[in-house]
């Protein structure tokens, strides 16, 4: 996945999540399923953000941004954008 494609898929899921936010907080949806999809929602962009940052450092330091890997969900949580 290049930059582009990282980029296009963080914006797919920041507008999911925020019309998962705006239902929730409107009382339109309230089931454990649709929390549940935004907790996932967020996890995967936080996975993609540190794609991105990784292919990022990897280019501007001379190495090979396609080294870059997704790293697990638990490693990359909560991280400050």
């Amino acid at each position: 996945m290049d930059q582009q494609e990282i980029l296009k898929r963080i914006g797919a899921m920041v507008a999911d999540e925020r019309r998962l936010r705006a239902a929730l907080a409107e009382g339109r949806i309230d089931s454990a399923t649709e929390q549940e999809r935004l907790a996932a929602t967020e996890r995967m962009l936080d996975q993609c953000w540190d794609l991105l940052r990784q292919r990022r450092a990897r280019a501007e330091f001379g190495g090979d941004p396609d080294r870059a890997r997704v790293r697990p969900a638990s490693q990359v949580e909560r991280y400050e954008s």
